[in-house]
């Protein structure tokens, strides 16, 4: 068994030592290695990584727009998210509406030229502002289609029904605990030319024994040092907030991998983090008066005891 943060460390070092170098979509390169796994034990404390500091709040505000079956970055940016914004920024940049100065390969130029990079941030700005505050604009631009939330909330049947898959696996978890078909499927071929970015999370399951409630998630995709340690905690917040639901206690997060890879332009940030100590994990604590997954808001969530190494910055690939 591989168990907790030191589990992830190690599959950075092989994957330093032992990828592939691969080109990828994003054109930056990447060292790859196909086919892992790693496992965290939720009763042990909460798997926010600490080799680096890892905002919570981040992942908290994301984890309830997928929740909502929200999927236009509105909602991410009343709470100061940004994580999803360049997605819809190359919408905007690459369309007759947007009058600014040419952006084409924004995300390799802006790493270069300062310039540039300070244009980027300029427009950024702007587009930020036009989703906060026109209403037509954040639902023409603002709007990532059929992704995460949409996926989990409103599948479309080929009979133009509609199927909540997340309130139905909460339902099939408390009437029939021992099925095997505790499933969630972000990954809908029919959809996939209309998303923003195809997801990288794709599929999650639920386990129940001994009154607690796991998660497996399979990521075709992972970016092990900008998307992986956010992955980890939103999924382990989901069962948290699923074993409550469903009066179990949490038992493990279980993270298996298609394509793990590090970028290029993110090898000094892992190794350096690799040159860092786990700590303790943090404690978890959840407002106990909302009654269903769906009524809670952002605030209704605190870490305990987070005392990380400080943050590492790297430039997203897009």
């Amino acid at each position: 068994m591989y168990y907790g943060e030191k589990a992830y460390l190690d599959l950075c070092q092989y994957v330093l030592n032992h990828g592939n170098k691969r080109d990828d979509r994003t054109n930056t390169g990447t060292l790859s290695s196909f086919g892992h796994q790693i496992r965290f034990d939720l009763s042990k404390g909460f798997p926010l990584l600490t080799t680096k500091r890892v905002p919570f709040r981040l992942i908290v505000s994301e984890l309830l727009w997928f929740i909502k079956g929200d999927t236009n970055i509105k909602y991410l940016l009343e709470h100061r998210n940004n994580i999803w914004n360049e997605w819809a920024f190359k919408k905007w940049i690459e369309s007759e509406d947007y009058k600014g100065p040419d952006m084409t390969d924004f995300g390799i130029r802006s790493q270069k030229d300062t310039l540039f990079r300070q244009e980027y941030e300029k427009q950024m700005e702007r587009f930020k502002l036009l989703i906060l505050t026109d209403e037509q604009f954040a639902k023409k631009f603002g709007d990532l289609g059929f992704v995460y939330g949409k996926q989990w909330r409103a599948w479309k049947t080929s009979k133009n029904d509609t199927i909540d898959q997340l309130k139905d696996v909460i339902t099939s978890i408390k009437t029939n605990p021992n099925s095997r078909r505790h499933i969630v499927s972000a990954w809908n071929p029919e959809d996939i030319p209309h998303m923003a970015l195809p997801p990288c999370h794709t599929l999650f399951q639920f386990y129940v024994a001994d009154d607690k409630l796991s998660c497996q998630l399979y990521q075709r995709s992972a970016d092990l040092f900008l998307g992986v340690p956010f992955n980890i905690a939103s999924y382990a917040l989901l069962t948290h907030l699923i074993a409550r639901e469903c009066h179990l206690k949490v038992g493990e997060f279980v993270h298996t991998f298609g394509d793990a890879h590090i970028y290029l332009n993110h090898m000094e940030q892992v190794k350096t983090q690799l040159s860092r100590s786990p700590k303790s994990l943090p404690t978890l604590i959840i407002n106990k008066e909302r009654a269903s997954i769906f009524d809670y808001e952002v605030d209704d969530f605190i870490l305990k005891g987070y005392d990380p190494h400080p943050a590492i910055k790297a430039p997203i690939a897009v």
